[in-house]
């Protein structure tokens, strides 16, 4: 995993990307459980995620573990050998695998993750899930972190990322021209001391994105962006793309990787809270991963 402060910009070509978003300057590389439960530190050594999925379809361990205390066996192995993190999973992501509805996912993660809090209760548990319907009730149930693999862009096409995308590099474009910084990404019905996770959780409709003084574009909402927001939790974006049609591949990745991060700013998640995942078997071709 990659925090947000510490991805790298591309080359000549993507030099946009390192304005796109500010950097909390106040707390650089820390990461806070809402539930005020200590959870890992970054920097020094490469942390280890366990992955627990109790699901029937996982390519990994589909099956394996079909009740909650299969699950807190194999968390306690996992733990034991080092694992700093427990992912909880309750859809596949496998090519081919069938989507599953919110309700069900959360009939199978509640129980598991009811059983581990219990068992293990300082331990860093993620919830792995692109719904926000999901995530809400799994962190409220004890959850530390949402672990995204759509980056809190699960619905949106490839316009409308590129639209977004497009409109984000032209407007960066102009400001390097004129020797200025990129401003923050503003919305047009949110006051300056509200945050749209505020304005989620007050039933508010997601408003139009605008950077400085340029107009604003529509752009969809993010669900997920708004549900970590009003949690207030850790989410890992992870790169992930609905089509592999990529002009320049690292470039186009930082791309994506930007964009899941000013989405989820623009909602009120602070940047020591995000951490980029570059998605090593999602929404690239082999040759791309080598």
């Amino acid at each position: 995993m990659t925090s947000a402060p510490g991805l790298a910009s591309g080359g000549a070509g993507c030099d946009w990307f390192s304005c796109v978003s500010s950097i909390d300057p106040v707390h650089p590389l820390t990461w806070q459980s809402p539930h005020d439960r200590p959870l890992p530190g970054p920097g020094g050594r490469t942390l280890v995620m366990g992955v627990l999925n109790v699901t029937p379809d996982s390519f990994s361990d589909g099956g394996e573990l079909p009740s909650p205390q299969t699950v807190v066996d194999r968390a306690g192995a996992m733990l034991a050998a080092g694992a700093d993190i427990l992912d909880l999973g309750g859809e596949s992501t496998r090519p081919g695998a069938a989507s599953v509805g919110a309700v069900e996912e959360c009939d199978r993660v509640l129980p598991a993750l009811a059983a581990l809090r219990q068992a293990f209760p300082n331990a860093a548990i993620s919830i792995d899930t692109y719904k926000a319907a999901v995530a809400v009730p799994a962190v409220k149930a004890g959850a530390d972190i949402v672990n995204d693999i759509w980056g809190a862009l699960h619905g949106w096409t490839a316009d409308d990322r590129g639209s977004l995308s497009r409109f984000l590099a032209e407007q960066a474009g102009k400001l390097r021209r004129r020797g200025g910084s990129m401003p923050a990404l503003r919305s047009e019905s949110v006051s300056n001391d509200r945050t749209l996770g505020d304005a989620a959780e007050e039933g508010g409709a997601l408003p139009r994105l605008r950077i400085g003084e340029e107009p604003s574009v529509n752009w969809p909402r993010s669900p997920m962006a708004e549900a970590v927001a009003a949690l207030r939790c850790p989410v890992i974006l992870m790169h992930n793309r609905p089509d592999w049609d990529y002009v320049d591949f690292w470039c186009d990745l930082l791309l994506d990787l930007r964009l899941s991060l000013a989405v989820t700013q623009e909602a009120g998640v602070p940047a020591h809270q995000i951490w980029l995942d570059p998605g090593f078997g999602f929404g690239e071709k082999p040759t791309a991963q080598s």
